[in-house]
């Protein structure tokens, strides 16, 4: 079992804490969010960690982590973020975004998890979500369910809350046949969008692709996508308000609602 943490965000939405470090450098609850990460990862024996990094790349020196880096952060995204790391790709992988914190049960669910693709997902996402915006259906996204609990569709605008059964964190794993499927599948839209058209999101170039895109794309080819269901424990570090909002609760003792840091 291998992890890579996809980190090369610069986290705009984060200033003024982003303007020397990178998002995934972003200290809260006295770790930045990468050590947070690398922390639940060696509590549950994985070591073989791969960070892709990009903003202000030189400031990420953990030692014992192989480091690969997307030259073209500023314009492309998570999709292009993870396959600057295909060689890494093989087995069993792990892949988070290095915006998020997680307890260790919720990486435990995934790792024994069988499928070929595993999805975390929070059924718990309203009152998360009502914590850290006054309208959540502004930054809510699809997330659809089959009887089996896997994933019909992801990743899109809503206007209603009866299009969520849960929200996509960021947090996922390939492996078995779908290691290789997924680096076919991403050179075939490559290939593809080098024709002019990107069949993962025709609204937007190819390399500007969401992960969601993606798995979205592995769904409409076939692919059954397994979802991991938690409730909350876990946080993701988007905004300055998320920042604000979480220091407040840490402080008023109130975080333990969302996340048990001792389980980090």
């Amino acid at each position: 079992m291998k992890a890579i943490i996809l980190a090369a965000g610069e986290g705009k939405r984060l200033r003024p804490l982003t303007e020397n470090v990178p998002k995934c450098m972003v200290s809260i609850f006295g770790k930045s969010l990468l050590e947070h990460q690398l922390g639940v990862f060696e509590k549950v024996g994985i070591s073989d960690i791969t960070v892709v990094t990009g903003y202000k790349s030189n400031s990420i020196t953990i030692p014992n982590v192989k480091y690969y880096k997307n030259e073209n952060y500023d314009s492309t995204n998570m999709v292009e973020t993870l396959f600057c790391a295909k060689n890494e790709l093989s087995g069993s992988v792990i892949v988070s975004y290095g915006d998020i914190i997680f307890e260790r049960s919720v990486l435990e669910k995934l790792i024994n998890a069988d499928e070929d693709f595993v999805v975390a997902i929070d059924k718990e996402w309203n009152r998360y979500w009502s914590a850290r915006f006054e309208n959540p259906l502004a930054d809510l996204e699809s997330l659809k369910l089959d009887e089996g609990g896997y994933i019909k569709e992801l990743g899109q605008k809503v206007s209603d809350f009866n299009e969520i059964q849960g929200q996509y964190i960021g947090l996922m794993k390939f492996q078995n046949n779908g290691i290789e499927f997924i680096k076919k599948f991403y050179q075939r839209a490559k290939d593809e969008s080098k024709k002019g058209f990107n069949f993962l999101n025709p609204k937007i170039p190819f390399e500007k692709s969401f992960m969601t895109d993606f798995l979205q794309g592995l769904i409409n080819v076939g692919c059954k996508l397994k979802s991991v269901q938690i409730s909350n424990g876990w946080l993701e570090l988007d905004t300055l308000n998320d920042y604000n909002v979480y220091n407040s609760m840490y402080k008023n003792k109130k975080l333990s609602q969302f996340i048990d840091l001792k389980m980090l």
